[in-house]
């Protein structure tokens, strides 16, 4: 720690920031641009400038000097002023200079009121343009379907560039020109490729790049009502606040979360929201038969419901993962614990029963998704991060440039001068390896990549565990290229001060999760003092929170049908299609009044059963789910569609299945809130017992006032239903959380409110504003993180026993098929999302170049063959490592069900 003095008072800072920094985490303002918290400091705008004093009796006229805060490191002693008038003076110009070639578009430009230039532009009180010639003007350029350009607005403060190229790995997009000619963007038009390039808009502080999206239902950010959410696309969890205006969702940004998705999240969490839209979901329940369908209303519905529950004699309650704990607590409470399956298929229940048994028992730590990158030896086993958890991959990436950092802080140079580790990490990289079944994008920096099949990844892990301890199994028939490799990995895995080890269940084999539990196992009994990291990803949002409620899988439902030990199912927020093949649901769908179905999209399923619900979606509702390091987390509602409309019939799927249950056992309403329905599910699963002690009840109050969803700016609540009625009703009253659908409430950084539904701070509009919300910048935040552990880590020595991996060897004669997965696609929901669709690629078939050149095949050559008595005809696309034996197929997509995973294909 170092004391400095600041216009005349004293401070106790880190001497590991720059002045900058440190000014900002004691409430300090000092405008800024080229600087961000994740991005370090260049020094490029000279915009944030103080003057620097020799000693106290020292001013401006006895040889004080202007620096740059940014780039200038605290030291014990140091002596500055923020508020003297020539640094005041100095600001302001260089605000004006930044300035000239800005358009004066602030009415018309999208980022108004949400706009860092503005804010700082404002704080420097520059008023009046003296620049009258004529302004330089760019064309701007097609990115894509999520980002629009506005080059004109350019204050050429270098962010994006430094984000997309140096920190995200982009490299479709730079910078051009020179002096007062400076272009950002792409060589030639076209869609930006990243992962992550919707970052570009939070990240640059001025209109260049705005969410295009966004732009097509805008409204001010002062009008827009918010809730503090969490990303249902995987099972990461990365934390976002949802707007909402008109009944729509309009805009998703990131929401500061210290420990998981810090400043980014990826382009899927991001755009992938439009399936949400009001006007194209369920919004009454229905009854169907073969000769007519009616629209119920809701005590008709909920009678059908009994009349349901009571016409057969065994039902079976079919849950999701891609559903909150409540909702299948829910159906499991209505069917019975003997009756109710999480929705998974075998192969995916053994892999996330593994994972929670780990997670459970095992004293090897899962880190966070922001401590992945303080790992210096990675190896990832049968995963594809950049199109599964592309949050992780991105963290993998940092992982591996801050060994450059680490050199240069041993050498005198702080971590947030950023160009020389930016320069410095194309050489110095930490180690990772890869083993997968195909090239996937974290190859360009891997230290090496093993492509085969997942029986000989397996063979391949069990060698690298062997080689660390020999009383593991040893791997069969390996040759001495692949064994020298493996005692390598061994070696840096056993020698690095953090190794990591990441797999998950997106290659649907436990075997492949075993091996990497054996390594880390391994790794932590032959070093102690290393700390050793597992982390494994699982395939939805809720997947650890589904499973440990229980339930069988979606095969044993089939069977107890097909069996007729049960006459009847309900779907809940479930769509089979995605998992077992049209000819299988085709007879399952001929008696359509043995089927249930609790939905807030129009799926496949829910158009075919006999008796629907339209559910509320996770932006319409709260409740709880548990990402893959076993942290469960509350996402909350953003807005009350029945506040749109009196005659929907819209409720979440708990309250709907507790309104039946009721009904059929005679007995009063007794889950009235969120409240009652994790009271009871913490009583009968001990696991969930920390989410009650964590969370706040809705209940509490800050000075008897609720959290406000809306800026306290709002200016068009009365506005909102002018089209529908001019009579202004009465805002909904949220009983379920602390939050009230109003501007009327507490929105000020707090002690004890985690979750904060927008970044707003007077004199703070962009999202630079969560600095306010921080007690040291681009650290924790004031009240701390949201989410709680639901596992303990036995952080003690204990022996750990390693199971025996089974191995399914894969034979010649046929052709076995795989998942491949993209960015956009894999995830259920979003394929709804119009936006999605039109950037989904066409589905295609993955074969091996070398079976291509045997067959003398070229891309886009159809492929036809037979499998679940349905005939595929694709394109095919040609993978350089791919096994012959193995063809790639977009599982989970329509029409391409997951239970094709692991089939055996004889003729092509």
């Amino acid at each position: 720690m170092a004391n400095i003095y600041i216009d005349n008072v004293m401070y106790v800072v880190k001497e590991s920031d720059n002045l900058l920094q440190a000014c900002l985490s004691l409430g300090i303002d000092i405008p800024y641009f080229c600087w961000h918290p994740l991005l370090g400091s260049i020094g490029a705008c000279r915009q944030c400038a103080v003057m620097k004093y020799k000693n106290l009796e020292d001013d401006a006229t006895k040889g004080g000097q202007l620096i740059m805060s940014c780039m200038t490191p605290v030291i014990d002693g140091t002596i500055i002023s923020v508020n003297d008038t020539e640094s005041k003076i100095f600001r302001s110009a260089i605000t004006e200079l930044l300035l000239t070639n800005h358009p004066h578009d602030c009415p018309v430009c999208e980022e108004g009121g949400h706009c860092h230039l503005q804010d700082m532009t404002v704080m420097v009180k520059h008023n009046i343009r003296n620049y009258r010639f004529k302004k330089r003007t760019h064309n701007n350029q097609y990115l894509g379907s999520f980002i629009k350009h506005e080059m004109n607005r350019c204050i050429t403060c270098y962010r994006c560039v430094r984000y997309y190229n140096d920190y995200a790995d982009g490299t479709d997009f730079g910078v051009y020109g020179s002096n007062n000619n400076i272009y950002f963007g792409r060589i030639e038009d076209g869609i930006l490729e990243n992962e992550h390039s919707g970052n570009l808009t939070e990240l640059c502080p001025t209109g260049v790049f705005t969410d295009k999206m966004h732009s097509k239902k805008y409204s001010r950010k002062w009008d827009i009502q918010y809730a503090p959410s969490i990303c249902q696309n995987c099972s990461i969890g990365c934390n976002i606040s949802i707007g909402e205006r008109y009944g729509e969702i309009c805009r998703i940004e990131n929401r500061y979360h210290e420990k998981i998705n810090h400043y980014l999240i990826c382009d899927l969490g991001r755009f992938g929201y439009s399936h949400t839209c009001l006007s194209q979901r369920p919004k009454n329940p229905v009854y169907s038969n073969k000769k007519y369908s009616t629209i119920l209303t809701f005590d008709e519905a909920i009678q059908k419901g009994v009349d349901f529950f009571k016409k057969f004699k065994r039902i079976i309650g079919v849950g999701s993962t891609r559903a909150s704990i409540e909702n299948n607590f829910a159906l499991q409470e209505l069917v019975g614990k003997n009756n109710f399956s999480n929705g998974m298929s075998n192969k995916e229940q053994m892999c996330v029963k593994l994972i929670i048994e780990f997670l459970k028992n095992n004293f090897i730590y899962t880190p966070s998704l922001r401590e992945i990158e303080s790992y210096d030896v990675i190896l990832v086993i049968g995963e594809d991060l950049t199109k599964t958890s592309p949050r992780a991959a991105l963290a993998v990436r940092q992982a591996v440039k801050n060994k450059a950092k680490e050199i240069n802080y041993l050498n005198g140079i702080p971590k947030w001068n950023s160009s020389p580790s930016i320069h410095m990490s194309e050489e110095l990289k930490n180690s990772l390896f890869i083993l997968h079944t195909h090239e996937n994008k974290l190859d360009d920096i891997s230290e090496w990549s093993y492509f085969a099949p997942i029986d000989k990844q397996i063979n391949f892990a069990s060698a690298i565990a062997h080689e660390i301890n020999e009383n593991l199994p040893p791997a069969y028939e390996l040759n001495s290229i692949l064994q020298k490799q493996a005692s390598l990995i061994a070696k840096r895995l056993i020698s690095s001060k953090k190794p990591l080890i990441i797999s998950g269940s997106h290659s649907f084999d436990s075997s492949m999760i075993q091996a990497s539990i054996n390594i880390a196992g391994a790794i932590k009994n032959y070093a102690p003092s290393n700390h050793v990291g597992a982390a494994f990803f699982t395939l939805s949002s809720n997947s650890l929170g589904t499973e440990l409620i229980g339930g069988m899988s979606i095969e044993s439902v089939l069977q107890e049908i097909e069996n007729k030990t049960a006459d009847a199912i309900v779907f809940m927020e479930y769509d089979i299609y995605r998992f077992i093949s049209e000819y299988d649901c085709y007879n399952l769908f001929k008696n359509q009044e043995n089927i249930m179905t609790l939905d807030h999209q129009y799926t496949k399923t829910y158009q075919k059963s006999g008796l629907t619900f339209p559910s509320k979606n996770f932006t319409e509702s709260s409740g709880t789910v548990i990402n893959f390091e076993g942290r469960a987390q509350r996402f909350f509602q953003v807005y009350d569609p029945n506040f749109y409309n009196n005659d929907y019939c819209l409720f979440e799927s708990w309250r709907w299945l507790h309104f039946i249950k009721s009904k059929i056992d005679s007995t009063k309403i007794s889950w009235l809130n969120l409240d009652d329905v994790i009271n009871d599910y913490t009583k009968k699963y001990l696991i969930f017992e920390p989410i009650k002690l964590k969370e706040l009840d809705s209940s509490y109050r800050i000075y008897g006032q609720k959290i406000s969803r809306l800026p306290i700016r709002s200016s068009g609540r009365t506005a909102l239903r002018s089209h529908i009625d001019i009579h202004e009703p009465r805002q909904p009253i949220d009983v379920d959380t602390i939050f009230a659908f109003s501007m009327e409430g507490y929105n000020q950084p707090n002690q004890s409110i985690a979750h904060i539904p927008f970044a707003w701070f007077p004199g703070w509009n962009s999202p630079q504003s969560w600095n306010k919300f921080q007690k040291k910048i681009g650290e924790n935040l004031v009240s701390s993180h949201s989410g709680v552990h639901i596992f303990k880590n036995n952080q003690i020595n204990i022996n750990i026993h390693s199971k025996n991996i089974s191995n399914n060897s894969q034979k010649e004669k046929y052709f076995y098929i795989i998942p491949y997965y993209h960015l956009f696609g894999n995830e259920e929901l979003t394929q709804y999302s119009s936006i999605i669709k039109k950037n989904i690629p066409i589905e295609y078939a993955l074969i091996s170049l070398e079976l291509g050149t045997l067959l003398k095949l070229k891309n886009n050559s159809i492929l036809q063959f037979n499998c679940l008595n349905k005939n595929y005809r694709l394109a095919i696309q040609f993978s350089k490592y791919l096994s012959k034996n193995q063809i790639g197929l977009p599982l989970g997509r329509k029409g391409f069900p997951i239970s094709l995973i692991g089939k055996k294909i004889k003729f092509l």
